[in-house]
């Protein structure tokens, strides 16, 4: 059995459910017209979803990017759906949802233009960054019915076209991307990265709604990367922080410049080579206490869209770094707030691209890379182009291991991949005493991994989803969804949810592969499904966020 196409299935009948909420669609179902506002919860709706999640599900936040500090996509929530209608467009009421044409539905709202980050829960809000026509935002809207409280907007920074005579190619990506950063919430404080490269902390009150209108953020402290530290992202600033003790920590996103040209990339221009990939706040005043002391400038790939795990590995704490030359480093968090920055210290490192995607003949290595580019005619985009990535995925801890899979910008198409797990309590470097195993059989992959029940579950940019085993690396089954995937997967409930830009496919956890649904948003998801108190949250490229919850029928609507 081939590891690309391993399979071994058991697929029962799908249930798929497309209502195309970004165009008019005929509704389902038949139902009266007496409602409450389209978009707003239903009461009945809300008691039940209320009435299930505490018989059958613990009540848990998910306060921050993954759920916890190892990042592992799964949740502990029960009665989670299989599948749910995400409802008809309602053009006469505006930016709303039809709810009688919905099932499984607790609330939908229209949070803004564009979405490209995962939500946050915690203390009866949900935290969601986006955009809308030149400002990002960071939203917080009431957990229960959707209803926004407060938002945090600012336009991208302006970076010149030209620096030190080098034409810049970043220029309106922030602006098109908006807030990309999941935040970190610890009591009343909210921690995230903002799409004009500065860490901001915030009130998780904000200030009172005006009316109709979603109050204004109150600004606690921030922290400018660009300015402070020369720090020049590639594409994106969107690391969501990690925080440990009175600590912040945060990957810079620095990385080299956007404009690349095959032909010329030997003279690409890297801006600031000097500048740290990872920083580490007081979180209470934002202060700079310490940054990396990675040699991540030197071989660097592309860009850094990772994200810090934190874990405890043999009775001391280490973070866990995706980096951008395709390494995954273990650095040492601090003990205590120093006086003065200091300098991580460096545990360990792996080398996540093996010997042979190293392998390039007479060509440079930056070269080399760029050769797996699609965009320049040399990558056939069927899977087959063997060259070096570097990390998007968050590194994934558990159990004294590491799971980490190597990735690139799908805008640069197909190519191998390589999922790795790595023993954690070594040192030095590891790359090859640390290898546990390691799996080839995928793509390139944004997708953090779940883990759970001693199976791994990951996507690769092709699509496909692949369930391997967490000891071993066997894989048991490949599933095809012939989409691009840019969210990762959430195992819950003994469900498997994986995101796609064309749908969102719920399979049965376990060795054999069990399709139970699908359900079509009417627009790509590139976000993560997160579950929290009984809720599954599914937000859409275009803005939409879905709270779904387990209901038999949807209750009839209240006369008043």
């Amino acid at each position: 059995m081939s590891e690309r196409n391993c399979s071994w299935e058991m697929v029962t009948q799908q249930r798929t459910h497309v209502i195309m909420v970004d165009e008019p669609q005929a509704s389902e179902v038949s139902r009266p017209a007496r409602l409450r506002q389209a978009g707003k919860l239903s009461p009945g709706v809300g008691l039940l979803c209320l009435a299930l999640a505490s018989a059958s599900a613990p009540a848990k936040d998910w306060p921050q990017w993954c759920g916890s500090d190892s990042k592992n996509l799964i949740s502990e929530e029960k009665g989670l759906p299989d599948s749910f209608v995400p409802g008809e467009r309602d053009f006469a009421a505006g930016a709303t949802i039809k709810m009688e044409t919905t099932r499984n539905v607790k609330w939908v709202r229209k949070v803004c233009q564009a979405v490209y980050a995962t939500p946050v829960i915690a203390g009866g809000k949900i935290f969601l960054g986006g955009r809308r026509p030149q400002q990002g935002l960071m939203t917080c809207l009431d957990e229960h019915t959707g209803k926004p409280l407060w938002q945090w907007q600012g336009p991208a920074r302006k970076v010149p076209d030209y620096i030190d005579g080098w034409l810049i190619g970043i220029r309106t990506h922030p602006e098109e991307l908006g807030v990309c950063s999941s935040p970190v919430v610890e009591g009343d404080r909210l921690y995230f990265v903002t799409h004009s490269f500065k860490v901001l902390c915030l009130d998780v009150n904000g200030e009172l709604p005006s009316g109709s209108e979603p109050g204004n953020a109150r600004v606690i402290w921030e922290y400018d990367m660009w300015d402070k530290l020369g720090v020049f992202p590639c594409d994106a600033a969107n690391s969501s922080p990690v925080i440990d003790g009175d600590l912040v920590y945060v990957i810079t996103s620095n990385g080299i410049d956007h404009n690349m040209d095959a032909r010329k990339e030997k003279n690409r221009k890297m801006p600031a080579p000097n500048a740290p990939n990872v920083i580490v706040l007081e979180k209470r005043t934002g202060r700079l206490v310490a940054t990396d002391d990675t040699p991540v400038a030197s071989r660097m790939l592309h860009g850094q869209w990772s994200s810090l795990s934190l874990g405890t590995v043999a009775g001391r704490k280490l973070l866990f770094f995706g980096a951008g030359d395709g390494y995954c480093y273990a650095l040492e968090p601090l003990s205590a707030v120093p006086d003065q920055p200091v300098k991580l210290k460096t545990a360990w490192s792996f080398d996540c691209n093996p010997p042979e995607y190293k392998a390039q003949g007479d060509l440079d290595w930056v070269t080399h890379f760029c050769m797996g580019d699609r965009r320049w005619g040399n990558n056939n985009n069927d899977g087959t182009f063997v060259g070096t990535s570097g990390i998007i995925a968050t590194p994934v801890f558990l159990n004294n291991r590491v799971y980490v899979a190597l990735g690139r910008d799908p805008e640069h198409g197909r190519g191998r991949g390589a999922m790795h797990c790595i023993d954690a309590t070594k040192t030095g470097d590891i790359t090859t005493t640390g290898k546990i195993w390691t799996y080839q059989g995928l793509d390139r992959t944004l997708c953090t991994a779940s883990v759970a029940d001693d199976l791994v579950y990951v996507g690769d940019v092709a699509g496909r989803l692949h369930c391997l085993d967490a000891d071993t690396g066997q894989c048991y089954w490949v599933h095809e969804t012939n989409a691009q995937v840019w969210g990762s997967t959430l195992v819950a409930d003994g469900k498997v949810y994986y995101p796609t830009t064309k749908s969102l496919v719920v399979l049965a956890a376990g060795k054999k592969k069990n399709v139970l649904g699908q359900v079509n948003l009417g627009a790509p998801i590139y976000a993560s499904p997160v579950a929290a108190n009984g809720t599954l949250y599914v937000v859409s490229k275009t803005g939409w966020l879905w709270a779904v919850c387990q209901t038999t029928s949807r209750p009839a609507p209240s006369a008043n």
